[in-house]
């Protein structure tokens, strides 16, 4: 198994003019340091109007930023809106190809649709369409990287030929990925032959039956890229303490505010009821604390050892990547944030390493040619 971090750029009120700069800067300082530890990767929302919980609504900019400050560390841009009216697809192409070439080849292209009333409502987009929206643009935009002339003449947007410009430098182009959060999209992420990119803070149990049902799937996908990217991504925190009384007083603590926090996000289910979204209460589910550091949850919370433990649950369920978040807002201090991260580094990656191996099962050749490895 290999391991990432993510973020969501919370900022608590009340704020400051250096609120979101401390976020921003402390973020960058931190990925500076799992590149040099060996992590695999980071990745980076996108969201807009989501007061407190988010402050990413420009991750290209801050990806940018963090390519130029890593060497090796792969880029996952996770994710990009891909809804026509709040993000060209042009423009969603042009964007993610300037940053695979500013990160030398790192790129991992994360896509999906918001999940809140506040940001589709806010952009002026119906519910109903969004899924469709999604599908047409993914479709899209692995042509617009490889042709030198695209045109298209779609339900939900239309271009004369052009060539979009510039193109990336991995060969054919950056492994694409979907946001999953519900069974139906693990199953329409195989269908289109794109990685399952776990964006829900859940547990291997939550994972087992949507990673069974994208393994027998992806077999027989019709893939919307050159290559099949056949690969599991799953969704934790992660806060290695120096004991287990440390962990839970630290980690535990900004894990509750992360989910008390997102608790709050009133998901488009709630608001305004549509087919294309079928949850009926919040975004995010508020958990208790028994029920994050229960260590059959798996979450990566605690000591090495106990991190260890809650990891192979996560390998049994066919998961090769698990990324994490490790701090909400500035609730951890700083240097507990890179002390933990150099301490899961130090004492858990290693109990993983011959475990490294190509993601994807051999089985896709009707699906057309496998990803390249991630670095």
């Amino acid at each position: 198994m290999k391991f990432g971090i993510f973020y969501e750029h919370s900022v608590q009120k009340p704020w400051t003019r250096q609120s979101e700069l401390r976020a921003y800067h402390q973020a960058l300082e931190q990925i500076e340091l799992a590149d040099e530890l060996g992590f695999d990767q980071v990745w980076e929302v996108e969201h807009h109007f989501l007061e407190e919980y988010s402050h990413s609504s420009a991750p290209e900019v801050f990806l940018a930023a963090a390519a130029a400050r890593t060497k090796r560390i792969r880029i996952g841009q996770g994710i990009s809106v891909c809804l026509p009216p709040m993000n060209h697809p042009a423009r969603i192409a042009e964007r993610a190809a300037a940053l695979d070439l500013i990160s030398n080849g790192r790129l991992e292209f994360g896509t999906g649709r918001s999940a809140t009333w506040a940001e589709v409502g806010g952009f002026g987009i119906d519910p109903d369409y969004t899924k469709e929206m999604w599908d047409e643009v993914i479709r899209a935009i692995p042509k617009m990287w490889t042709e030198e002339e695209f045109e298209w003449n779609g339900k939900y947007f239309k271009m004369p030929p052009r060539n979009i410009l510039p193109k990336p430098i991995q060969d054919p182009h950056p492994p694409m990925w979907v946001a999953v959060s519900s069974p139906e999209t693990a199953v329409q992420a195989a269908e289109r032959g794109i990685g399952m990119l776990g964006v829900t803070l859940g547990t291997p149990a939550d994972y087992k039956r949507l990673v069974s049902d994208y393994r027998r799937i992806i077999k027989h996908c019709d893939p919307v890229g050159l290559f099949v990217n056949n690969q599991v991504n799953a969704a934790s925190w992660l806060y290695c303490g120096e004991d287990e009384n440390e962990a839970r007083e630290v980690g535990g603590m900004a894990a509750y505010h992360f989910f008390n926090t997102a608790a709050h996000l009133v998901g488009l289910g709630g608001i305004c009821p549509s087919h294309a979204y079928t949850a009926l209460a919040n975004a995010t589910a508020l958990l208790s604390q028994a029920e994050i550091f229960s260590i059959r949850e798996g979450f990566p919370v605690g000591t090495p050892d106990q991190i260890i433990e809650n990891l192979r649950y996560w390998d049994e369920v066919g998961v090769e990547r698990v990324c994490c978040m490790i701090n909400f807002d500035q609730v951890i201090p700083q240097k507990k944030v890179l002390a933990s991260l150099e301490r899961f580094a130090k004492y858990v990656m290693p109990a993983f390493a011959d475990d490294a191996k190509p993601s994807a099962p051999s089985d896709t050749s009707r699906c057309g040619p496998e990803a390249p490895p991630m670095a």
